[in-house]
């Protein structure tokens, strides 16, 4: 049985920045809660931003998630919601063009009634209709996916 490194991801709005203590606290307690007994998934981390920027390139936490993943450290993104990955389709194909495509691929598990994805389970064969949306997407704008890669690997992140 494959044994995942899950990361939870959780994107909250500015005004967050207040209780910045509570909400990290929380999301904490809730991954951790949540991957405790699961036999297949170990929970590496939380990667919490508290930002009003949309752009992943712009938001540090995604931007290290990122790179954790390039490393091997995370091989499974868990989050509430699919809008926490992505603000809009563009970064949100191309996200899943670079996550799909790494070597091991990696997973993304939401909890979104309306649009759930879980490529673990690959119900209905979604790595593949999302791959090859991801991939039709990045197809009609190869320039803007390679420059939105680049502008995402270059952006600060601190590094733990």
């Amino acid at each position: 049985m494959a044994k995942y490194r899950v990361a939870g991801y959780v994107k909250l709005a500015k005004l967050w920045e207040r209780s910045r203590d509570k909400a990290v606290s929380y999301h904490n307690q809730y991954y951790r809660d949540k991957f405790q007994s699961n036999v297949e998934m170990d929970l590496y981390g939380v990667y919490i931003d508290i930002t009003g920027q949309k752009n992943i390139k712009k938001r540090p936490e995604m931007v290290r998630l990122i790179h954790d993943c390039l490393d091997g450290k995370v091989n499974c993104i868990a989050v509430q919601t699919r809008a926490y990955l992505a603000a809009d389709n563009e970064e949100f194909f191309y996200l899943i063009h670079l996550l799909l495509n790494m070597s091991p691929p990696v997973h993304i598990v939401t909890e979104d009634d309306n649009y759930k994805i879980d490529t673990i389970r690959n119900e209905e064969n979604q790595v593949e209709a999302l791959k090859k949306m991801a991939l039709d997407f990045v197809s009609m704008n190869q320039d803007g996916y390679n420059a939105w890669k680049v502008e995402v690997l270059q952006a600060d992140y601190k590094k733990i």
